[in-house]
């Protein structure tokens, strides 16, 4: 009787794990984002990175996340701005401004930071 309700299981539980290991933590290469903004717009996504550039003011902040595939502006209404050279990720509602030519303008909303 165990045999014939561990089998099932395990045949759901291989592949949801494979696909959680092959998702790199659930982040979206910023490349990704930037490709097709539209696809993405107003979705919550998970992004890591090196800070570029950052500017944090009485709690709210800005600063570019660097993920060697490309660069997003990030910013937080609350916790500031990371320190240039920190390695963090982030999590928001990414927002894509417009696309003119190559160039896209958009902003990750942070709702949560962490250390990747």
């Amino acid at each position: 009787m165990i045999r014939t309700i561990v089998r099932p299981l395990a045949l759901i539980a291989l592949p949801a794990l494979l696909l959680l290991a092959g998702c790199k933590g659930g982040l979206t290469p910023i490349k990704t984002l930037l490709d097709d903004p539209g696809r993405f717009d107003h979705q919550t996504v998970r992004i890591a990175g090196t800070v570029s550039h950052a500017i944090g003011v009485l709690g709210y902040g800005a600063y570019q996340l660097d993920d060697g595939t490309g660069t997003l502006t990030v910013v937080t209404k609350e916790g500031g701005a990371p320190r240039e050279g920190a390695k963090v990720g982030a999590e928001g509602e990414f927002r894509s401004a417009f696309t003119l030519d190559n160039k896209t303008v958009a902003v990750l909303v942070e709702s949560q930071r962490f250390t990747p």
